[in-house]
């Protein structure tokens, strides 16, 4: 009986505690809710949709376009609009990966390599010719690449007039007391046919007439080319040789449009070759062609290599590495980021940025690509060296970004306006479309046309291009867009509008110039089409558009450039594909 009482007591006393326990945590949430709730309240952040920069902790309108501000999510953990957080386990299941910019130090990272070849120094070259009319009689050096040196004896000629000369001459000389100013007038006249002093008074002591006279070369040097034959007639100034001095040689390299800022007279170059493979020859940039080509926009760089040893043959194909950092005249490191940390959509390329290297906080940022080399973009504008950028993962964390609301390659926030009334049309670009799946399958029926525009560019023909824009033209105006939108409207207007240029307009520079804007709007309503018919590739040329960089669509992989048909069919690279659905 007492161990019965006993524990009733002691299941009471337990119940008591566990009680205390459970409603005392309860109070204890329950005070922590209501703190949390007035933190939020405390911490919730007007902005300007128009410009996000403005931020205030009230109601108000924004001092720049007069706009209402708009309520912005509450960020607890004192991050910016535009930041956003992921988790430790999502980066390692999507193997999210970033790199300092700037931070790889090896030579590849910070050189420009350019492709060359070894070129005659044209300073150096020199012609042999004739200084009187006559037959060639011999040549004793019969080919091109024999060397010669000065005072070599290179071909004989017969010369009527000169046999004349020296008849004038042996006159001369009885008259020589008497006559001194003709006899002095005559051996002149010899001088000037390049007779040496030596073989004039051969002449005079044998008192005979020479029939033939020698050639003998009066520069040093590598026959080049070899003008004339045995035989051949030769007037007065006439070419027999040309003859290069290879003692010194240049190397040459073509150097594209956006390139030449990064290059200075004097900066160092390392030159390899194919054929020493274990060596390189270093030089310095002593010529930069202020001319640019404009068929292959390019411009020519050249070295002055030594070649005493006879090392470089012209013709040799050459490879020259120039090292960016710290070069003389270039204010600032180059910035080169991976390709792979590009993402690209319409005008713009975005990359993302770990802004705090402890912590998985991101944040996209627009950036403005120059040319490409290897695997790495050159970045004129947005980022800076010593910045984190994530470069694997990177559709992955843009996607966590669109998840969360924040900028994001699909999403502009800044150009988004509560009236759309207000928006202009350059403003709707990265706007985000949303097309009828019924307008979708309308509007991919006048891509085959699109492609005959592209190939017709592609081989240069005006006239072709123009009669096919002309036809896609009138297949755009049977697609009923009634049920669009205003921005999808806008991009059909536009896009209707380059083709009407490219149709009234022959002149191939003009139809290539519209073909940019046209492929800016056509690609934005291919990005909004649920029902892909095929694989398409987009692709992009960095140096279209004055270099700004333009796109197209292909429907093979392979690069085949209708902004600069053959004179650069290669030069691009796919950035993006629209896989079939």
């Amino acid at each position: 009986m007492k161990k019965n009482v006993i524990y009733m007591i002691l299941a009471v006393g337990i119940g008591l505690f566990l009680g205390y326990l459970i409603f005392s945590d309860s109070e204890i949430e329950e005070s922590a809710d209501t703190h949390d709730h007035t933190s939020m309240a405390s911490e919730q952040i007007w902005s300007c949709a128009m410009h996000p920069q403005i931020t205030q902790s009230e109601p108000g309108d924004c001092p720049i376009c007069g706009m209402d501000l708009t309520l912005s999510e509450t960020d607890k953990e004192g991050l910016s609009l535009d930041q956003f957080r992921m988790t430790k386990n999502a980066m390692a299941l999507a193997n999210i990966q970033t790199s300092i910019v700037g931070g790889d130090t090896s030579i590849e990272s910070n050189t420009l390599k350019l492709s060359g070849k070894i070129k005659e120094n044209e300073e150096a070259n020199a012609v042999q010719v004739t200084h009187f009319e006559g037959r060639i009689e011999r040549l004793d050096v019969n080919s091109q690449g024999e060397n010669v040196r000065k005072g070599q004896l290179l071909a004989t000629v017969y010369s009527p007039e000169l046999v004349a000369a020296q008849q004038e001459l042996l006159t001369a000389i009885s008259l020589k007391k008497s006559q001194p100013e003709l006899y002095n007038a005559v051996r002149n006249k010899l001088k000037l046919w390049k007779l040496t002093e030596n073989q004039i008074n051969q002449i005079e002591n044998s008192g005979k007439v020479k029939e033939v006279f020698p050639i003998y070369a009066t520069v040093s040097g590598v026959v080049s080319m070899k003008m004339v034959e045995t035989g051949d007639y030769v007037t007065k100034g006439q070419i027999l040789y040309k003859i290069s001095d290879l003692s010194t040689v240049w190397a040459t390299f073509d150097v594209y449009e956006n390139q030449i800022s990064l290059l200075r007279k004097g900066q160092k170059v390392r030159i390899k070759t194919n054929a020493y493979l274990d060596k390189s020859f270093d030089a310095e940039i002593s010529f930069i062609d202020p001319i640019l080509n404009t068929k292959t926009r390019t411009v020519t760089v050249r070295s002055v290599l030594d070649n005493k040893s006879e090392i470089f043959k012209p013709g040799m194909f050459i490879e020259g590495v120039i090292s960016m950092k710290g070069a003389e005249g270039v204010e600032k490191d180059p910035v080169m980021i991976p390709k792979s940390a590009v993402l690209w959509t319409g005008k713009r390329s975005v990359v993302y940025i770990k802004t705090d290297s402890s912590q998985p906080i991101f944040q996209m940022r627009e950036v403005v690509l120059g040319t490409s080399k290897g695997d790495q973009y050159l970045i004129v504008e947005g980022i800076e060296n010593g910045e984190e950028v994530v470069t694997n993962g990177t559709f992955t964390v843009d996607a966590a970004a669109q998840l969360q609301g924040k900028k994001s390659m699909m999403n502009k926030r800044e150009n988004m306006r509560r009236d759309k009334n207000m928006q202009s049309e350059e403003e709707l670009i990265d706007i985000e479309i949303k097309l009828t799946e019924e307008f979708g399958k309308q509007f991919v029926t006048i891509l085959p046309s699109y492609f005959l525009l592209k190939d017709a560019l592609v081989a240069s023909d005006s006239m072709e291009a123009s009669a096919i824009a002309k036809t896609m033209s009138k297949e755009l105006g049977g697609i009923k867009i009634s049920d669009l939108g205003k921005v999808e409207y806008i991009y059909v207007d536009k896009i209707n509008k380059g083709l009407k240029a490219i149709g009234e307009n022959n002149d191939l520079i003009s139809q290539r110039a519209h073909f940019v804007d046209l492929n800016e709007n056509i690609l934005a309503l291919i990005e909004g089409v649920r029902v892909m018919p095929d694989t398409f590739y987009v692709q992009k040329c960095p140096m279209a558009n004055d270099n700004k960089g333009a796109v197209w669509i292909s429907k093979e992989k392979e690069i085949k450039n209708p902004y600069f048909g053959e004179e650069m069919m290669t030069c691009g690279s796919v950035i993006n594909v629209l896989k079939r659905s």
